[in-house]
């Protein structure tokens, strides 16, 4: 009993934080999305320079610490005289090294569509661009959502790191009300049931989403 009165205690707090976690994972995936399909396409139909910098900016992006990009944007940039605010600049870095995880999502679907269609469809007098914007591209959005997924579940997780530079998000809501109340435990405790209640949502929505929009007997899997 006494949890759940200081859960109703704490809630208002905590409900803040959770808002804010969400409008940051918001932007940053879809900052990844405007940034990874066009990275994703270079990737995969680029020639050159082009396909070499895009596979070099996802190694990178792949390849280093999210709290490293993170740092590099709130506190480097200014070096530069680039100076964001902390939500701007949570959401730029979320999206960033949400990008380079979501084109390699994107190249997969993309990859896993038979190429005999490409070349009917070029066949039949379509450029290579009208091919892969009215071929390739609605069957890879479809199957890309599963993995897809993945990455929408984890980049609400991955807001807890921008309580690092001070983002009001439910991790910083909630460092802050254990140095209210000298309660750790039962405030991880709510924090962490909080993220468990919705990821679960999240998660079951997405499974909704996907069996509607199933290409039958074709479909990537989700890792779990």
């Amino acid at each position: 009993m006494e949890m759940i009165q200081f859960f109703i205690k704490i809630w208002p707090e905590l409900y803040k934080g959770l808002l804010v976690s969400l409008q940051l994972s918001a932007g940053a995936l879809l900052l990844g999305l405007a940034i990874g399909l066009p990275m994703a396409l270079a990737r995969t139909y680029g020639k050159g320079l082009v396909k070499t910098l895009a596979t070099v900016y996802i190694e990178i992006i792949r390849g280093t610490p999210m709290i490293v990009q993170l740092f590099i944007i709130y506190y480097g940039l200014p070096d530069f005289g680039i100076l964001l605010d902390r939500m701007p600049a949570a959401i730029i870095a979320l999206g960033i090294n949400s990008s380079a995880y979501q084109a390699e999502y994107f190249r997969g679907a993309i990859l896993s569509i038979d190429e005999g269609q490409g070349l009917a469809a070029q066949a039949l007098g379509m450029t290579k661009s009208q091919t892969i914007v009215n071929i390739i591209l609605p069957q890879a959005l479809r199957l890309v959502l599963p993995p897809w997924s993945n990455e929408l579940i984890y980049m609400v997780k991955y807001t807890s790191v921008a309580f690092l530079i001070a983002v009001p998000e439910l991790m910083a809501r909630g460092k802050m009300i254990i140095t209210q109340t000298f309660k750790p435990m039962e405030t991880l405790f709510w924090v962490g049931a909080i993220y468990v209640v919705v990821l679960s949502a999240i998660a079951k929505a997405v499974d909704i989403i996907e069996k509607k929009l199933a290409i039958p007997g074709f479909q990537m899997s989700r890792e779990d």
